[in-house]
């Protein structure tokens, strides 16, 4: 069972807890964790987290490119396959990250704001 974020915080239930969340939801919430923290920013689990935030640091060129490698790393010990990766410009310099999934023949998304 794994713990609901929105906006970057947890969802309270109303009764001093926390919204928690299970099978395929708590799967995309392990998902959208993995790619929006900072790879490295964790020294006990250095290899947890993406490196997506280095996206503006790259050519526009070589963008794509990049966010495809970094999801891949990021998710490399989730049980799903990527199978594509788009990049939409958001506003104040950020780009939106989306991330199509197969989880034992379903396809799932994921997006992100990096």
């Amino acid at each position: 069972m794994e713990v609901k974020i929105h906006n970057g915080d947890y969802i309270p239930d109303g009764l001093g807890g926390v919204v928690r969340c299970q099978g395929t939801e708590a799967l995309l919430e392990r998902v959208l964790f993995r790619l929006t923290a900072r790879r490295g920013g964790l020294p006990p689990l250095p290899r947890l987290g993406s490196r997506l935030y280095l996206l503006s640091r790259e050519p526009a060129a070589r963008r794509l490119s990049a966010a495809r490698q970094y999801v891949a790393e990021a998710l490399a010990e989730e049980p799903v396959t990527v199978t594509d990766v788009t990049l939409s410009p958001e506003e104040q310099g950020r780009v939106s990250v989306r991330v199509l999934l197969d989880y034992q023949g379903t396809e799932l998304s994921v997006s992100a704001a990096v």
